[in-house]
């Protein structure tokens, strides 16, 4: 019975390691408000999180700030935008700018 298990086991097709799959793959794409274009070619822009607490249940919101590359300088203080994950493109920015979704009023 161990033999055999061993032989199955032996068989079978080596995984990657988790690792190693989590840091290949696709790039994060995020949605966010514009907090700052003063910089040039740079947008600052603020992601915001809601998610139920897990053992209260109760509503929790947090947020974060990112740099991203705006190389047309599309994007103004106030409009909804999306980006996406990039190599670093210097010391602060590590996303690009895939699109405005909507012009602040």
């Amino acid at each position: 019975m161990r033999a055999r298990a061993r032989a199955k086991h032996a068989a079978a097709p080596k995984a990657a390691p988790a690792a190693v799959e989590a840091a290949v793959g696709k790039p994060r794409v995020q949605q966010g408000v514009v907090v700052s274009d003063k910089p040039d070619k740079t947008i600052v822009v603020r992601i915001d999180v809601a998610r139920r607490h897990r053992r209260y249940g109760k509503v929790v919101r947090s947020s974060a700030t990112l740099h991203a590359h705006d190389e047309n300088n599309d994007a103004g203080a106030g409009d909804t935008v999306t980006v996406i994950e990039s190599r670093p493109l210097s010391r602060t920015k590590r996303w690009r700018l895939v699109g405005v979704v909507e012009k602040a009023k």
